[in-house]
C-alpha cells in the first residue's frame, strides 16, 4: 500500500470517529446519565415501600442549536410477562390506578455533574400523559413529558456534549403491605423515545432519535430487545397529543 493510500485510509477513518463522536442521540440509564455512570438495568427486591429509582434521559443534541428553549420527551414502557399493566405496579397518573402518585419528574440537575446541565435548575414542566393500553396493547404505556425554560434563558448547545433532559422518579410506594400493588417484580423495558429540542418561533426545532449509547433501559433484568421502539414521526407536539384524546 502506498504512503498516500495508507493517509487517505488513516484519514477516513479519523473522520468516521469525529462524526460519530459528534453524532445526535439519546441515552436513558438508571442513577445517572450515561457519562455520569448510569446503568441500564435496575433490581430491586420489591419488600419494601421506601426509596425511589430514578431514570435519566439525556442527549447529545445536533449542531445548529442556538436558543433552545425546551425538550419534548417521548418514552415507551412494555412489561414483558403479563398481559395487561392496569392497575398494577406500573399503572400510574390516570385516576383510579393503583399508584397514580408514584411516577414524578424533574429537570433539577443543580445536583448531577455526570452530564451538562443546561437547565441550571431554571426549567419548569412534568409529565404530561401517561397513555395505557397504549397503541393497542394493554401491557404496554407511552409516557410523554415537556419542560421549558424561558426564552432570556435560551442559549446555545454544543454538539460535542451530552446535556440532562429529564429526570424520572418511580417510587416504591406501594409495594408491600395493605394496599400494595401487583407488578413490582414484572420484567419490563423502558424505551427514549425520541427528544424535540424546541427553540423560539422562526427559529426551527430539532427532532432526536438515534441511539447514543443506549436508549433502553430495564428492570427486573429484562432483556432489552424485546422492546422495540415505535418510530416517530416529525410532527408538532399538538398534533402528537391529538392522538391519543
Amino acid at each position: 500500500m502506498s504512503k498516500l493510500l495508507r493517509l487517505a485510509t488513516v484519514t477516513a477513518a479519523l473522520m468516521l470517529v469525529a462524526s460519530m463522536a459528534s453524532a445526535a442521540g439519546i441515552n436513558f440509564m438508571w442513577n445517572d446519565c450515561a457519562l455520569g455512570g448510569g446503568v441500564q438495568n435496575k433490581t430491586f427486591a420489591c419488600t419494601s415501600n421506601t426509596g425511589t429509582n430514578s431514570l435519566y434521559a439525556s442527549f447529545i443534541p445536533p449542531a445548529g442549536i442556538t436558543a433552545a428553549t425546551g425538550v419534548e420527551v417521548v418514552v415507551d414502557l412494555l412489561v414483558e410477562n403479563t398481559a395487561t399493566l392496569s392497575g398494577g405496579w406500573w399503572a400510574f397518573k390516570n385516576t383510579g390506578t393503583c399508584r397514580q402518585t408514584a411516577l414524578s419528574s424533574s429537570a433539577d440537575f443543580t445536583a448531577n455533574t455526570g452530564c451538562t446541565d443546561y437547565w441550571q435548575g431554571l426549567a419548569a414542566g412534568g409529565v404530561t400523559a401517561y397513555i395505557q393500553s397504549y397503541s393497542g396493547n394493554a401491557n404496554r404505556a407511552r409516557l410523554l413529558s415537556i419542560y421549558a425554560t424561558a426564552v432570556a434563558n435560551a442559549t446555545t448547545m454544543d454538539s460535542n456534549l451530552e446535556y440532562y433532559g429529564v429526570k424520572f422518579n418511580i417510587s416504591n410506594a406501594k409495594t408491600v403491605g395493605t394496599g400494595a400493588c401487583s407488578g413490582c417484580l414484572d420484567k419490563v423495558c423502558l424505551v427514549f423515545n425520541s427528544i424535540k429540542i424546541t427553540q423560539p418561533a422562526g427559529v426551527g426545532d430539532f427532532v432526536v432519535s438515534n441511539e447514543a449509547t443506549g436508549r433502553t433501559a430495564t428492570w427486573q433484568n429484562e432483556v432489552a430487545g424485546t422492546c422495540i421502539p415505535v418510530p416517530v414521526k416529525n410532527r408538532t407536539w399538538g398534533a402528537v397529543k391529538s392522538l391519543y384524546r
